[in-house]
């Protein structure tokens, strides 16, 4: 049964899986939403004994009907390979009294590999299904890590052209090398004086832009997103959370229908939305644990039923969730009033012209699955350290997040229900923040790739390819630019005068 989309704001027909993954955000300003979510038709026990790719066929083929069989298994085929260090994908690690779901062993060592290495296969597939002549031009604003993920899964990809903004000072260095080092001739990558918030405010301002569209369209280009908006992104992401279940299934750690938690550390709320819409097609999980760092604004509204970002922007250790507007919210919010649109553009035109809404107590009691804690910097490091010195397993800042999160939980509620933590990125990733968090006086005046010598020294865990490569990169973008002139940047750069 074919499954279409349509736009949480109701100003758009009904389109299927392909032509959502090219449009990125609906033209009314929407999200793309399944109008349905599909109900698993294999079991725990068949998907126990899959691969991380038979699972994504068995998980995606549900949402993305309008691709053949043969189309989309060519896609996770060309995605989910050597380019992963390990075959299982993504692995399972017991540590202390929990699961730590490693979703961090692709080509950039952040869980934006998981969704970022098929989206260009995706959305390549879906221009030719919809007989699409223009070049695609991805858009993206990036808290870190999903910018370096887009740029590796597109560079050179023909029929295509990838522009990633992030926030000048607002990233990690070893995140910024990882993008200005980029290589292709069809990418750009361009810091932006403000925060992620701006830069992402800015890209959704271009899409809505229907004078540049035109302008696009004459010059033979169209837009599309690789940011978490894209259905495109937001589909392979439920594939881990069903795997996670399946391989605990296989093991003995799970038995048949016993439910576990699941906590994930959550910036623009696309990876927790992801396990609720597993949860929704028949996984047995219980509950959904928000973690938020000192941004705390997802911790509030689960907590108020208020999401107000009119509050102080914090940078962080764990730059990646250091967000104010949390987009795939709008996901969620739109199936838990009802489907009903109206409502939502009410809800979403507050949060635009005054920075918060309210939901009614009806649709708070939908959300009783959830929970949302948050971590001070101090309590962050201090996990890091704790973890270290009682099991010498490493988290990066993303993960020590949820993993004080998953404490603070069972201290409040007792609850001992099995638990999958996301671990969202390599520590190589933050090795300031890491390893200052084990030992300030010992390793605070080392340089950043000293520090990777040293966290590979004390981890046993081998430096990443995606580290040892950016170590003598040469820098190849350059550019900056305040938030105001990311559309003449856009298009200088696909030479529209």
């Amino acid at each position: 049964m074919e499954l279409l989309y349509k736009s949480t704001r109701g100003g758009e027909n009904k389109v299927p899986a392909s032509r959502a993954i090219l449009e990125g955000l609906a033209k009314d300003g929407g999200l793309f939403v399944p109008e349905r979510i599909p109900a698993l038709d294999v079991s725990m026990d068949e998907l126990a004994g899959m691969t991380y790719q038979e699972t994504a066929y068995q998980v995606m083929k549900l949402f993305l009907t309008d691709f053949t069989e043969e189309e989309l298994k060519k896609c996770i085929a060309d995605a989910y390979d050597e380019k992963f260090d390990t075959e299982v994908i993504a692995p399972l690690a017991k540590v202390e009294n929990a699961y730590y779901l490693e979703l961090f062993h692709g080509a950039t060592i952040a869980f934006k590999d998981m969704a970022l290495s098929i989206l260009p296969h995706l959305m390549t597939m879906a221009a030719r299904k919809n007989r699409i002549k223009n070049d695609i031009v991805i858009l993206t604003a990036t808290s870190g890590d999903t910018g370096k993920a887009a740029l590796a899964g597109f560079a050179d990809v023909p029929g295509t052209r990838i522009i990633v903004f992030y926030p000048k000072n607002g990233v990690s260095p070893i995140q910024e090398k990882q993008m200005v080092t980029q290589k292709g001739d069809n990418t750009l990558v361009v810091g932006i004086h403000g925060n992620f918030d701006d830069a992402q405010s800015g890209v959704k301002k271009i899409f809505g832009d229907q004078e540049l569209a035109e302008e696009l369209n004459q010059a033979g280009f169209q837009f599309s997103s690789a940011n978490s908006i894209n259905i495109g992104r937001l589909v392979p992401q439920v594939v881990y959370y069903v795997y996670a279940y399946a391989k605990l299934l296989e093991s003995g750690e799970l038995e048949e229908g016993e439910a576990m938690n699941v906590v994930v550390p959550t910036g623009n709320f696309g990876n927790i939305l992801a396990a609720y819409y597993a949860k929704l097609m028949g996984v047995p999980i219980a509950k959904l644990i928000c973690a938020s760092n000192e941004n705390k604004v997802l911790y509030d509204f689960f907590r108020t039923g208020e999401y107000d970002r009119n509050r102080p922007f914090i940078l962080t250790t764990s730059p990646s969730m250091d967000i104010l507007i949390s987009s795939n919210l709008e996901r969620l919010i739109y199936r838990i009033a009802g489907s009903d649109a109206a409502e939502d553009v009410k809800l979403m035109t507050s949060l635009n012209q005054e920075g918060k809404y309210r939901i009614t107590d009806a649709m708070r009691e939908q959300l009783k699955d959830f929970r949302g804690y948050y971590a001070t910097e101090e309590e962050c490091a201090g996990r890091i350290a704790e973890v270290y010195g009682d099991t010498g397993y490493v988290l990066d800042p993303h993960t020590a997040v949820a993993s004080c999160a998953y404490e603070k939980y069972c201290v409040e509620t007792g609850d001992r229900t099995k638990t999958v933590i996301a671990s969202t990125a390599s520590p190589y990733k933050f090795t300031r923040s890491v390893m200052e968090a084990i030992d300030a006086e010992k390793y605070g005046q080392m340089s950043d790739f000293e520090l990777v010598d040293c966290l590979e020294e004390i981890s046993k865990v081998p430096v990443p390819a995606a580290i040892e490569e950016i170590r003598t990169a040469p820098v190849r973008h350059c550019t900056v630019c305040e938030a105001s002139e990311m559309k003449q940047t856009v298009k200088e750069f696909l030479g529209i005068k």
